[in-house]
């Protein structure tokens, strides 16, 4: 079975909307009121539904009497998009970083070229790529591994340090920490008033670890079970009030500022980060969300990962909505949910 096989028509059109150049070479969009094909990530203006059929390769949309778009060219495959494939490839089966000179060689651009061809198409270097891979297996591992070094040496790196370097300001927990579940950690808190309701809120030194409305100390202890929960003092109050700010007015530029101290997998991290990446007064269905990760047929597990997300607001799974229509659920309540849309709307 192909990775185009185990697409449905719905997964299809999320990428197309999209525009997941990942999916370029997969399948085709079929427009038959133009009569032309295209790649999934075509910069055309999106058409109609209906008007969308799709197709395996380039010959079947021909053999249904469409021709190839001239803006994207879906029946060629540009000596770009090869060179980009075969650095993936190599980059995903190396232990170590592979030097732009080596990748230059292999595919003969110039490094510099290579540089910015790679950049353009997947959105960030080599060398990005190959530590972001590096860090995906860090995690996993983290959660698999007994002991924490064989960990970090399993992913590939030269020593601890080079982890914790790597991974500063992004897990918010350490290593240690994430493997037992933050234990020994102190989580301070607060219960405050607010026009959506009762708000929870809780931080550790690194940032805001919990926020959530009608809630009090028996959940947060159940959400940590195994921190030592204090009620805040003078030095958090600050950083209470900037959450509370937040909360009456979550499209302010001054919400994504907030630190915040998450925990969860490497996946349920990736669907908060693109929670974080809709802009206020934007809505996604969980299908797109799913094809911001570049996976569209896991719009289950996104929901999933909204749902285990314990910062309500700040990482803003509110802006998330089912694809045939109405506000959906939400762990707080749908009014609260659409009262937050309404705001950011304004």
């Amino acid at each position: 079975m192909t990775k185009s096989d185990k697409l449905t028509d719905d997964d299809r059109w999320q990428i197309t909307l999209a525009k997941d150049r990942r999916f370029d070479g997969v399948f085709v969009t079929g427009v038959h009121s133009t009569g032309i094909y295209c790649r999934p990530s075509c910069p055309a203006r999106a058409p109609k539904r209906e008007n969308v059929q799709f197709y395996a390769t380039p010959e079947a949309a021909e053999a249904a009497g469409l021709r190839a778009c001239k803006r994207c060219a879906p029946d060629q495959q540009s000596r770009d998009e090869a060179a980009v494939l075969q650095v993936i490839a190599m980059v995903r089966e190396a232990d170590t970083p592979v030097s732009l000179d080596r990748l230059g060689t292999a595919t003969g651009y110039s490094p510099a070229h290579l540089q910015r061809v790679f950049k353009r198409a997947v959105g960030m270097s080599p060398a990005a790529y190959f530590r972001a891979l590096r860090e995906e297996r860090a995690k996993h591992a983290l959660g698999e591994a007994e002991r924490v070094t064989d960990a970090i040496y399993d992913a590939g790196y030269e020593a601890p340090s080079r982890f914790y370097e790597a991974m500063e300001g992004k897990m918010g927990m350490t290593a240690s920490d994430w493997k037992n579940g933050g234990a020994g950690r102190v989580v301070h808190y607060a219960l405050i008033g607010t026009t959506l309701g009762d708000m929870l809120v809780a931080a550790t030194e690194k940032g805001v670890c919990c926020l959530s409305f009608n809630e009090g100390v028996t959940e947060l202890q159940a959400r940590f079970p195994r921190a030592e929960l204090v009620e805040g003092g003078e030095e958090f109050r600050a950083l209470f009030e900037r959450v509370a700010s937040a909360v009456e007015d979550p499209a302010s530029p001054a919400t994504a500022e907030i630190p915040l101290d998450v925990k969860g997998t490497a996946f349920q991290q990736k669907c908060w980060q693109a929670l974080r990446e809709i802009p206020p007064g934007e809505t996604r269905s969980y299908g797109e969300q799913a094809a911001m990760l570049g996976n569209p047929k896991a719009s289950r597990a996104v929901g999933s990962a909204n749902g285990a997300n314990n910062i309500a607001v700040l990482i803003p799974c509110h802006r998330v909505v089912p694809a045939s229509g109405g506000v959906g659920g939400y762990a707080y309540g749908p009014e609260i949910k659409a009262e937050l849309l309404r705001r950011e709307g304004n």
